[in-house]
């Protein structure tokens, strides 16, 4: 089983999509459930209604979840095994107060070292922590000897004990850490794969660590991805407006261009354009670089230029808020001049809106106007345009310009007898 195990503290960032994206593809070569898992343990930073958020976006992928499991849920387990680990003095109850340990990390700090725990309360005696009355966390012990895996894209990796440290699994409020909750609900759910960002690397020894102090002998495989730069090469963060999923939404990018970019990302694939369920069929982690790969924006405008003249048109339609199929097709012809839904919806809103009659244009647009009310529909547009020259007496700039205004609301664009075809079951409502 797979699993994408988002917290619901903020917007979906384009990382976490890139990891659904990767656990879904991998589900699906596998022929195995992948599960979604809300990590909503941190209750002072959950954000009300972000688990939704996440949920939509998948579906707007189509990232087909198996099943929905909320960390929280699974908090009386947490708790059970934590207790487990202290009876078998694998974990220890810690008293030290949040300004000691701050205290310790300053003196490492200054001292330029690692910060790690300095042991005070891992030897203490059953009567000193029974008459103990301060709250206290629990402890793991550290390791006694180093915690190697193997990672589908790193390799080979080894950890220290001193690297692992004594760390918490239990707050003092009685809620399990992310490492501890991580670790136990991936037994629970029986996971096969973990596909998370190189940022998770630390945690991972750490978790391994809690399963084999567990006796958990069931191997989990792990794929650390490579982080995503921005355009300066730095790590993306929440600052950059395009880590946001919301972001590339509301710039007009369409969800098939964006899952194409972020398979394409650092990848070696067959091709450049390609769609979801085409990277199923050949899709592997291990063509994936080691190197961070850099965001490229205009790259996306390319992608989602070339996916909207792939769409079907009543598809790109409704993408544009339309229902007829010849809108989607009205939409294709202008994609030379715009790469995204925010770029182009302001066109094709403009042939459905009042048009400009307060230009130079003025009276032969009220002239051609006229003449159109009274015009059979014609099939193709240079019949309508020998009509309405001979009706009207104008030709040249005289006529081909505010024929555009009355067509289109603007000087320029693609060609009319290009876009005639998609407008002539319209025209009577373009040009009122």
């Amino acid at each position: 089983m797979l699993r994408f195990a988002p917290s619901p503290t903020g917007d979906m960032h384009i990382g976490n999509l890139r990891v659904a994206i990767f656990n879904y593809i991998i589900a699906k070569q596998r022929n195995e459930r992948f599960i979604v898992r809300i990590e909503d343990t941190d209750k002072e930073r959950n954000i009300e209604g972000k688990d939704r958020e996440i949920l939509e976006i998948l579906n707007l992928f189509g990232l087909k979840y198996d099943e929905v499991y909320y960390q929280s849920h699974n908090l009386t387990i947490h708790q059970h095994m934590a207790i487990k680990m202290l009876e078998e003095r694998k974990a220890f109850a810690c008293f030290c107060s949040p300004e000691e340990l701050e205290a310790e990390r300053e003196a490492a700090k200054k001292a330029k070292r690692a910060y790690r725990y300095g042991g005070k309360c891992e030897f203490l005696s059953d009567k000193e922590v029974l008459e103990n009355e301060k709250p206290f966390t629990i402890r793991l012990k550290k390791p006694k000897k180093p915690v190697e895996f193997t990672d589908i894209i790193k390799e080979k990796l080894s950890f220290a004990p001193d690297d692992i440290d004594s760390f918490v699994i239990m707050r003092a409020d009685k809620t399990p850490t992310y490492n501890f909750a991580c670790s136990l609900d991936d037994m629970i759910h029986d996971i096969s794969l973990v596909i998370r960002g190189e940022d998770h690397v630390s945690n991972t020894p750490k978790q391994i660590h809690i399963r084999n102090l567990l006796g958990y002998d069931k191997e989990i495989e792990y794929a650390h991805l490579p982080i995503i730069l921005n355009e300066n090469g730095k790590k993306m963060s929440k600052r950059d407006s395009a880590s946001s999923v919301k972001w590339l939404f509301h710039e007009g990018f369409i969800p098939e261009a964006i899952a194409n970019y972020l398979i394409l990302l650092g990848n070696k694939t067959p091709d450049e354009i390609f769609t979801l369920e085409e990277a199923i069929s050949w899709f592997d982690l291990k063509n994936l670089s080691k190197a961070a790969a850099k965001f490229d924006i205009d790259k996306l405008r390319f992608l989602n230029r070339e996916h909207m003249k792939m769409m079907d048109p009543k598809d790109l339609s409704r993408a544009f808020g339309f229902a007829d199929a010849a809108i989607g097709n009205l939409v294709k012809c202008y994609l030379e001049e715009g790469s995204t839904i925010k770029e182009i919806k302001p066109k094709i809103e403009a042939i459905f809106s009042a048009k400009p009659f307060d230009t130079e244009w003025e009276k032969e647009m009220k002239i051609l106007q006229e003449a159109m009310k009274s015009a059979p529909l014609f099939d193709s547009f240079d019949d309508l345009k020998k009509y309405l020259m001979k009706k009207t007496g104008l030709k040249g700039k005289n006529f081909f310009k505010p024929l555009r205004l009355l067509l289109t609301g603007t000087q320029h664009g693609p060609e009319l007898s290009y876009l005639y075809p998609y407008l002539k079951s319209y025209i009577m409502e373009i040009i009122k």
